[in-house]
């Protein structure tokens, strides 16, 4: 199995179905309408996928249950050969921003993860992450939740949730409070809001990783922008297929990308929600593009490269990488 790095993974975005039924009839909570008659995440659109997704998180309600939904997250992502992952935690979900309620959860996480790499020898690092849709406001102590729990753990800050609410700018007091926290920066963007969303981040934001970034390709110069810049995408082809952005595998633009000398990674972003694993995406890609193992230990390097941990963590996960 090719060992793999993954970037883009919400954490509750990533709890299985049984997971969160199991949790719903601990709690005595009817949560029968968010799933299909298979048992899977039913919704039909991206605004009904925030939906399902919000009401998931419901059941999640103390540090427990996330020191349980991380240990079941990390097992999985190891199990498809992932060695390292940095996780998009949402404070907005865990205390609603409060710092102190904050420093609970994240503790709970920060045990689950020592938990995993000790046991399924899986790295994990948070990526403190404000929803885009609850607004600017919002986005202030979401960022200083980040600022004030930054260090060994806590390596990056990101904004998520609907792109199409507002502008990056409206986001930039956010992001220069977790710049100057030394955090890594992170912005999804050209997912839905097309390539002048992704510019329009490029000039707001200080980041240095675009989450999805896919709709770039319909604008060379942003595409020859990336390329010169070196900022990396955190692509995340089976989720981009699922929700519509591109009808089909076939149609999806990070191969076309990486040839234009962009730096791509991959990701799953909500692996249930989307009926996929890394060990999925990477057949696919196997499959429709002819990858093999020389473009994977590429793509690989590229997303050590980008990722938020210190020099001595990407050392050690270097050394997982290489294989017999």
């Amino acid at each position: 199995m090719i060992p793999k790095i993954e970037l883009h993974l919400h954490l509750e975005g990533a709890a299985p179905p049984a997971f969160i039924r199991g949790l719903a009839a601990e709690k005595s909570i009817d949560l029968s309408k968010i799933f299909d008659a298979d048992g899977a995440y039913r919704y039909q659109s991206f605004n009904e996928f925030l939906d399902i997704y919000t009401a998931a998180t419901s059941v999640l309600q103390g540090p427990e249950d996330f020191h349980r939904l991380t240990r079941t997250i990390l097992s999985e992502s190891a199990a498809h050969g992932v060695v390292y992952t940095e996780l998009f935690l949402s404070p907005d979900f865990c205390g609603g921003g409060d710092i102190a309620a904050w420093r609970d959860y994240l503790a709970a996480m920060i045990a689950a993860s020592d938990e995993a790499e000790a046991q399924d020898g899986i790295t994990a690092r948070g990526i403190v992450t404000a929803i885009r849709h609850l607004g600017p406001d919002q986005s202030r102590p979401i960022a200083e939740c980040a600022a004030e729990t930054a260090g060994d753990y806590i390596r990056g800050f990101g904004l998520a949730g609907d792109e199409m609410q507002g502008m990056p700018a409206d986001y930039r007091w956010a992001f220069d409070c977790a710049r100057e926290a030394g955090l890594g920066l992170t912005c999804h963007a050209g997912e839905w809001g097309g390539p002048q969303m992704v510019r329009a981040t490029l000039d707001a934001l200080p980041v240095t990783r675009i989450g999805h970034g896919v709709q770039a390709i319909a604008d060379p110069a942003l595409v020859e922008r990336l390329a010169e810049a070196g900022t990396v995408l955190e692509v995340c082809p089976g989720s981009n297929v699922a929700l519509g952005v591109v009808p089909d595998w076939p149609s999806h633009p990070i191969a076309r990308l990486r040839d234009a000398g962009v730096k791509v990674t991959v990701s799953t972003d909500d692996p249930p929600f989307f009926h996929t694993t890394m060990t999925h995406e990477y057949d696919r890609l196997v499959e429709v593009f002819g990858w093999g193992d020389e473009v994977f230990t590429e793509l690989n390097r590229v997303a050590l490269d980008a990722a938020f941990c210190d020099d001595a963590t990407k050392d050690r996960i270097a050394k997982r990488l290489e294989r017999p």
